[in-house]
This record gives structure tokens, sequence and C-alpha cells, in this order.
């Protein structure tokens, strides 16, 4: 995919669509080193924070992209084509534990300009993001009763946001 920086305040972006119906794939570790895993996420944001373009994140302490995102202290957010669904089922629906999950879909990681965790050639968006913050979700602070329904093992998101430090997108983006 051919991709060009993306200045976040140029970033055009349907927000719901993205994380919603789109798919994205969160990805932390060291590319050079082989030593990074990557998983599906459906849950986060984008935005300001601090005065900072960052995303927000969320990974349940269960998932073994867990590991990596404490361990590492960047991350990777690709957003694909629809024609991508498949393999971005395959990575949220798989654990990197038990085997090549990355393997297996076919997508192709490739290395990042800003952070140590890798992107994805297929990708048509990508943020490259350094941690900056991170909390754990508190059922006691949940002001809706429906939102305890999303945790029956309660395992409670840790919540990651991280700061933008390069958006490489298609022009559809800009």
């Amino acid at each position: 995919m051919n991709l060009k920086q993306i200045d976040p305040k140029q970033l055009i972006v349907k927000f719901v669509d993205i994380w919603k119906n789109q798919g994205m794939l969160l990805t932390s570790g060291d590319f050079k080193k082989g030593h990074f895993n990557t998983m599906t996420v459906g849950w986060g944001s984008l935005g300001v924070m601090w005065v900072k373009p960052f995303v927000q994140v969320v990974v349940r302490p269960t998932r073994y992209t867990y590991e990596f995102t404490e361990k590492y202290d960047n991350f990777t957010l690709c957003a694909f084509p629809k024609e991508y669904r498949k393999a971005l089922t395959l990575l949220g629906t798989k654990s990197g534990r038990d085997s090549d999950k990355i393997k297996e879909s076919d997508l192709i990681p490739r290395e990042s300009k800003e952070v140590s965790s890798p992107g994805f050639a297929e990708a048509n968006l990508i943020f490259e993001c350094k941690k900056i913050y991170w909390d754990d979700f508190k059922p006691e602070n949940f002001l809706h009763p429906n939102i305890d329904k999303n945790y029956p093992q309660k395992d409670y998101h840790r919540i990651y946001f991280g700061e933008v430090l390069a958006i490489w997108g298609t022009d559809d983006y800009q």
C-alpha cells in the first residue's frame, strides 16, 4: 500500500466506522527482534489529550498482546480496507501464544519509522504511538448498569493512551 505521512491536523476519519466496521490491529513489540504480537481492536478513541494528538486503546489482561503492550513503550494501530476483514477476524480470535497467527493471516508486518512496533503492509492507515498513560477500568466508576455486562469474568480492560508520533495513510484520509 502506498502511504503518505499525514499531519494529525489534516487527518480525515469516520471515527465510529473505523472502530466498529473497518477493523483495526493493535500491535506492540520490537519488529527488528521479531518479538511482537497483534490483536484486533474495536474499542478506542482518537483525539487530543494534554495538547498532544493521541489514540486510546483498551486491552484485557487475559490477551497475549497485553504482555507486549506492558513490556514495550510503544504500539501501532493499523486500519485496513474491508477486504481484510477475514484476516482481522482471525487475528482477533486466535492467540499468538498458541500459533503464528500473523503468518496464518497472510498479512505482512513492516518496520515503522518512529517506533519499534511494526505496522502492516496491507494497512491503509497506520498510527505510530508512544505510550503516555495507562489506567484500569474500575467497575465502581461505571455509570450505566449495562457496561459491566461486558465483563462476565471480571477481566476489566487496561486503557492505554498513545501519543501519535506519526500517521501514515492513503489519500482517503487526507
